[in-house]
């Protein structure tokens, strides 16, 4: 009679951490032949990723550990653990008021500003060069203009020398003139309305260049496949060719929603009237720079940091669906 093999499950054991061992040694080989053959790149590239690495990397790193001590800048750090975020969160009520703030002006300003920058960039895309390049000028312009408070402080002034009050009182709609500056229910609208108008920035000019480096063959294949308008071209080629810009654009926007605060300090003054455009931001730097609690200041540019990569890891997911 033939015996019957049975595998020996102690010796099947024995040899799975051995072969681990050797897939990891020969990952590791082949990371270090990979390094080998791209020194050269890598040597060029250190001197970006040691600056990276000094000025943002550790900065953030750094940030995260005192968020969890109290630090003045004159003591030595001290450990507290949580209690910053405790404090930040059910006691202090201007930081609520900062973050509703901040969240109903990135929830209006990022989408909004996101989608005018690819419009107004598909919309002239198709211009001759001249005339593009003038209409992309005239677009960007604002978004690098020095005098952008001092035009909107003369437009919503708050005597009847303003254009908003002398515009509204010429024609009947109001007998004096508004506060608009001053007056808390106007203050968050008047600063979204800001933020839209200098937009066009940097995401716009991305989106520019992301059109003009479309392959123009894709579009005659498309037609053959039976793409027959603009709009099936945009949502099946022009937004699946163009996903990197999109998601640059997306980071750009995200950032610039989330991080406002100059406009908000030299337009409506700081802090502002009851704290209406308060946000995160302006109230990091009340804590980091005046007040100099760095251990407190930390937790809120923590917290600003998760909102922040939360919503560009679901914009990610939204922009893969593009095409689709």
């Amino acid at each position: 009679m033939n015996a019957i093999y049975e595998p020996n499950p102690n010796l099947d054991q024995n040899k799975a951490p051995l072969a681990a061992k050797h897939r990891l040694k020969a990952k590791m080989l082949g990371h270090w032949k990979d390094v080998k053959r791209n020194k050269h790149a890598l040597v060029l590239l250190a001197p970006y990723f040691i600056i990276f690495f000094t000025f943002t990397v550790l900065p953030v790193l750094m940030s995260l550990v005192l968020s969890f001590t109290y630090f003045n800048m004159l003591e030595a750090p001290r450990w507290i653990g949580w209690a910053n975020y405790a404090r930040l969160f059910a006691q202090d009520d201007v930081f609520l008021i900062a973050l509703k703030n901040t969240l109903l002006f990135a929830a209006i300003t990022g989408p909004i500003s996101y989608m005018a920058c690819f419009f107004f960039a598909w919309l002239i895309n198709g211009l001759p060069p001249k005339l593009r390049a003038f209409l992309t000028l005239v677009l960007y312009a604002p978004s690098i203009a020095g005098n952008t408070y001092l035009i909107w402080t003369l437009l919503f002034s708050s005597d009847s020398y303003g254009y908003m009050n002398a515009f509204l009182m010429k024609w009947g709609f109001i007998l004096e003139p508004v506060q608009w500056l001053q007056d808390p229910r106007f203050m968050l609208a008047i600063l979204i309305l800001v933020q839209l108008w200098l937009s066009l920035g940097t995401a716009f000019l991305a989106f520019i260049a992301g059109l003009q480096n479309v392959d123009r063959t894709l579009y005659e294949a498309g037609a053959i496949d039976g793409i027959r308008n603009r709009w099936q071209e945009l949502w099946f080629i022009t937004l699946p060719a163009m996903r990197p810009q999109l998601m640059f654009g997306a980071v750009i926007q995200i950032t610039n929603a989330f991080a406002v605060a100059e406009i908000s300090i030299y337009l409506l003054g700081f802090p502002s009237v009851d704290y209406a455009a308060h946000t995160i931001v302006t109230h990091l730097i009340d804590y980091g720079t005046i007040r100099y609690e760095m251990g407190y200041a930390s937790a809120i540019a923590t917290v600003l940091f998760v909102i922040m990569l939360s919503t560009n890891l679901i914009t990610q997911k939204l922009l893969r669906k593009v095409g689709d």
